[in-house]
Parts: C-alpha cells; structure tokens; sequence
C-alpha cells in the first residue's frame, strides 16, 4: 500500500504536530533522568533473562 503525496505530507505535518505538543513533557522527562543516579541492575537483569530465554528456545529446536 502506498500512500499519495498529499497523505504523506499531512502524515509529516501531523508527526510535526505531536512533537511539538509533547515536546515540554519530554523536556521535562530528560531533565529528570540527567537528575536520576543509573540503575543498571534494573535494565541488565530484563536483558539476561530475554537472552537466556532465547537461549532456551534455540535450545529445545
């Protein structure tokens, strides 16, 4: 399915649109992770066990 050159351009000016009205929550959203100490216990431990489970799933074929 491709899209027409008007359905582009209104899907770009749309996704324009939605950037700029989100764009002081994401403003705000990455000042507070500057502030945050890193916790890569918290984003390691998902990741390990997503690997293992594919792992696993390689493992049983």
């Amino acid at each position: 399915m491709e899209l027409s050159l008007w359905e582009n351009l209104l899907l770009g000016v749309m996704v324009v649109g939605i950037i700029l009205w989100m764009r002081p929550g994401i403003k705000a959203s990455m000042q507070q992770s500057r502030d945050a100490k890193p916790d890569w216990m918290g984003a390691l431990v998902p990741i390990g066990l997503v690997v293992m489970f594919v792992v696993f799933l390689i493992a049983m074929v």
